[in-house]
């Protein structure tokens, strides 16, 4: 965690909160109970907004979609608002049929029906086993004791609820100031296993109490997302269910905020920094992982040329297996630059692990292989690549890939 706030101290405007969470904004309360579907975790989450907050969606890509993704989207195409957010975990909900859409229509109106609010401004989300229907009586049992529940405020409890092979629950909250008021943005998320690159690939709940309009809310997040959560990877595969959501209710009492105010940069940041500390909370904890791996590209022609060589890296098993190992095979990260899909000049590469230069020039240098492999024992392994050729700059965020992966991934349904 501490290279999340590292960063934020250059950010002088921002404020890590070291307990916050989703509920940190203002009128937002959370919270998780267990209603059976899994053996004994928690397995059903909510978010609620007191009023009803503007609100932003990205989704998979993947072409086969979970039942809730499409209630969701339904949701907030209605009027751009959401007001309550469901999650169940265990069952995905996808490749189910026509019984599957029901059911997440079901979670829906049942849910809104407790809170009291529009049926259209109920977000429903599930993640866990494909092809595998809710089992619904028990669902609507646990969305029955949420309104007893909801008063609590328990985000950690929701935190918990969402979880599926992960082994630690992922939050972060900031504030700062815009136009004389404090403007808070919270986060909570799920994701270990079925994490690649380009949108989305994990669960990940996002709140503000900034006063932000819906079209300029979605284009912020697209933005920040590009720059976050398309930039990390686990094992190459892009799950069928995964979204982030962006609620935003306007109790700080901002002045409305767009892109044309002149503050608007400074709440851009605080996004950013918000969906970078969950993206790197995924990436450190996928299934089986021992090490954050962090590649810094630099040095080409624009940023999206950067971050697609630093997404091609962070998503090459052999560069996650040498990593693993603590073996200093740099041919292993130049391969992986080669095949990238992006145009060129390998003479004008410089790689370095750590600090420790390995190629320059295209060429191969003398180097203290000793010291290269003592920065790859540690936790958190940077590697640097740089092409001397512009101002472009990108970076991508993943995890090594050890035997314990395959255990856990060969037994996720026993």
């Amino acid at each position: 965690m501490s290279t999340f706030y590292e960063v934020a101290e250059k950010l002088e405007h921002l404020h890590v909160l070291e307990t916050g969470s989703v509920t940190t904004p203002k009128g937002y309360t959370a919270g998780g109970l267990h209603c059976g579907i899994r053996f004994k975790q928690k397995d059903l989450g909510w978010v609620y907004s007191e009023v009803p907050a503007e609100a932003a969606g990205v989704y998979t890509t993947n072409l086969i979609k979970g039942a809730p993704l499409h209630v969701t989207q339904d949701s907030i195409a209605q009027e751009g608002k959401l007001q309550g957010i469901i999650v169940n975990s265990g069952k995905a909900n996808t490749c189910t049929g026509e019984q599957g859409i029901q059911d997440a229509y079901e979670m829906r109106k049942n849910f809104t029906d407790m809170l009291n609010i529009k049926e259209h401004y109920g977000a429903v989300v599930s993640t866990g086993v494909i092809g595998e229907l809710l089992p619904m009586e028990k669902v609507n049992s646990g969305i029955s004791q949420i309104p007893a529940a909801i008063k609590k405020n328990e985000p950690n409890h929701f935190e918990k609820a969402i979880l599926t092979t992960d082994t630690f629950t992922k939050n972060v909250a900031v504030q700062m100031n815009i136009g004389g008021k404090t403007i808070s943005i919270g986060g909570a998320a799920k994701g270990s296993g079925m994490i690649h690159p380009n949108m989305a690939t994990m669960l990940s709940f996002i709140t503000t109490d900034a006063n932000v309009p819906h079209s300029d809310l979605h284009a912020a997040l697209k933005e920040v997302t590009d720059e976050t959560f398309n930039c990390i990877s686990v094992d190459g595969d892009t799950s069928t269910n995964d979204m982030v959501l962006l609620l935003a209710n306007g109790l700080a009492q901002n002045d409305l905020l767009t892109k044309d105010h002149l503050e608007w940069q400074t709440f851009v940041e605080g996004l950013r920094f918000v969906c970078e500390s969950l993206a790197k909370q995924i990436a450190r904890d996928g299934e089986g992982a021992t090490k954050l791996i962090e590649v810094q590209v630099s040095g080409l022609e624009d940023d999206h040329v950067a971050r697609q060589i630093a997404k091609s890296i962070i998503s090459s098993n052999l560069v996650k297996t040498a990593i693993h190992g603590e073996d200093p095979n740099w041919g292993r990260i130049v391969c992986s630059v080669g095949y990238s899909g992006t145009p060129l000049n390998p003479d004008d590469l410089t790689v370095s692990i750590g600090p420790v230069k390995v190629v320059e020039n295209g060429l191969p240098l003398p180097y203290d292989e000793g010291k290269a492999t003592q920065e790859l024992k540690e936790e958190h392994v940077t590697l640097f690549v740089d092409f001397n050729q512009g101002v472009g700059r990108g970076n991508a965020w993943g995890c090594d890939l050890s035997y314990e992966y395959v255990r856990i991934n060969a037994s996720y349904r026993t």
